[in-house]
């Protein structure tokens, strides 16, 4: 059956974009697209057609990466249990930060970004700010409902990501091993989880 004009098509928009998390990897944030095409096992005109720009790829990329990590803040029930949703929020976020490709990929983004601000500027507003958008606005549906009593969502978001990455995050960028196991970081992720919540209870 052939595709409707201006239809997705998911099988290729997933392999580019598996494709653009490996190559960028490797080769950094100048990494032709080209050799992402390659990688994906489709044509240059391919990828464009996708994504006009290195910029709108790696924005594709970011979004991918936020609706995994925030997935646990729409889970259903999350509204009824914010510690819960705070703390798988958390744990997706110390997954993302200590294993898997993705952030091998940051890292070299973040060692380009001077020679392309406009791409790294699209990946922060797609990815950390983003991010922290979406878990301002689940504290703020909390604060609504009385779960929680916060007055800065912004900032409450803020705190908690800070909370949570700590050093992690920068043994990662660091390239450093980990100093937690996964049974470690789940608890660490319960304990922010929980503290955050009492900090917060109104």
């Amino acid at each position: 059956m052939p595709r409707v004009p201006g239809q997705i098509d998911v099988v290729k928009t997933e392999a580019i974009l598996d494709a653009a998390v490996e190559v960028i990897g490797e080769r950094g944030l100048a990494a032709p697209m080209e050799a992402i095409a390659r990688r994906a096992g489709v044509s240059k005109q391919t990828v464009y057609n996708h994504y006009g720009s290195k910029a709108e790829l790696m924005r594709a990329l970011m979004q991918r990466r936020v609706e995994a990590i925030t997935s646990a803040l729409r889970e259903p029930g999350a509204m009824d249990n914010p510690a819960e949703a705070l703390e798988a929020y958390a744990r997706s976020m110390l997954e993302t930060v200590t294993t898997g490709k993705s952030y091998s990929m940051m890292r070299v983004v973040m060692l380009g970004a001077g020679e392309m601000p406009d791409v790294a500027q699209e990946v922060f507003e797609s990815g950390p700010r983003a991010a922290r958008r979406q878990l301002a606005e689940f504290l703020r549906m909390e604060t609504e409902l009385g779960r929680l009593r916060v007055e800065n969502f912004e900032q409450a978001a803020e705190f908690f990501t800070g909370m949570v990455m700590g050093h992690s995050q920068m043994r990662s960028l660091l390239r450093l091993p980990s100093e937690k196991t996964v049974e470690e970081y789940g608890r660490f992720a319960k304990e922010a989880a929980e503290r955050f919540i009492r900090a917060y209870a109104p």
